[in-house]
């Protein structure tokens, strides 16, 4: 299975994310998925060692189509159209590995953070599988030139939603929306096998527990076994955006794939829709936390 790939070397431009918008925006809620991106640079894949059914392990797969439905209840959905093994916006901008490059690296480079350790920094050096993508080192210039041209710009269209967001409603709820395997895991990780999702909240600093609590007890009134940050307790962007202090909190959500898909495959099982109507109904839920919980304290 081969990932769509663009002209060699033609970069992203301006098409990095593409933002689905509701006719009417109507409530506090901003939707994102960082990992669903699947427009894969034909030079990238020239250079993998992997073929294009490896390079999509790392996928989110499906998890933009089970979340556009929401839009229609009037929420912006934000999607990366580049694929997480070539850059992941889930990250600091700079969580490199340096034995992936050429030469030193500068010192305001992450190099010794757990995710880079995993091999799992910005750019990725394995996949999900933790098969390595790369048959040579990569020169630093190409990987600021990734930022530049795909995280900055990603992160600057999901700022702006949050902040049109609170400017209208007083707060915003920002839900970045994830999958993860049943399959192949790591033993730390074997326990979410049996979840069926996993809600990360930073172990409650990055949003208020009235989020949290409501999004669990919808989706257990719908017979999901839930669990609450572990093994996945909220990635970069629940870290960095949750800030409950001032009206914006952050919950990471992880649906595991064997709800939704043939992991082997790639392909859609016939649960899909119904996953996406149950989403749909987490965003209502979550629309009828009380705000005066969710603004921001008068100081």
């Amino acid at each position: 299975m081969k990932p769509a790939s663009r002209p060699p070397d033609a970069g992203y431009g301006g098409n990095v994310f593409r933002v689905l918008r509701p006719a009417q925006v109507q409530h506090p809620i901003v939707l994102a998925s960082p990992h669903s991106g699947r427009d894969y640079p034909e030079s990238f894949v020239a250079h993998s060692r992997l073929d294009g059914t490896a390079l999509r392990r790392s996928e989110d797969c499906f998890v933009d189509e089970i979340f556009a439905p929401a839009v229609d209840l009037g929420v912006p959905l934000l999607l990366a159209l580049f694929p997480r093994a070539y850059l992941d916006p889930n990250r600091e901008p700079f969580e490199f590995d340096p034995t992936m490059f050429e030469g030193a690296l500068p010192s305001y480079v992450n190099s010794r953070s757990p995710r880079v350790a995993a091999g799992l920094g910005t750019i990725p050096r394995v996949v999900a599988s933790g098969e390595e993508i790369y048959a040579r080192r990569l020169r630093f210039a190409e990987a600021v030139d990734r930022v530049d041209r795909c995280y900055y710009p990603y992160h600057a269209a999901l700022r702006g939603l949050i902040d049109q967001t609170r400017a209208a409603f007083g707060y915003c709820i920002l839900v970045d929306c994830h999958s993860m395997p049943s399959i192949g895991l790591p033993p730390e990780a074997a326990a979410s096998g049996s979840l069926d999702m996993v809600l990360g909240d930073c172990f409650g600093s990055a949003c208020h527990a009235a989020v949290t609590g409501a999004a669990e007890d919808v989706l257990t009134d719908l017979g999901y076994v839930v669990g609450r940050n572990a093994p996945y307790a909220g990635g970069y962007t629940t870290r960095h955006y949750g800030r409950p202090g001032d009206g914006v909190h952050a919950l990471q959500i992880e649906l595991n794939r064997s709800l939704y898909m043939d992991e082997v495959a790639l392909a859609r099982r016939s649960y899909l829709p119904t996953l996406a109507t149950h989403m749909c109904q987490l965003v209502t839920r979550l629309a009828a936390v009380p705000a005066d919980k969710l603004r921001p304290k008068a100081r």
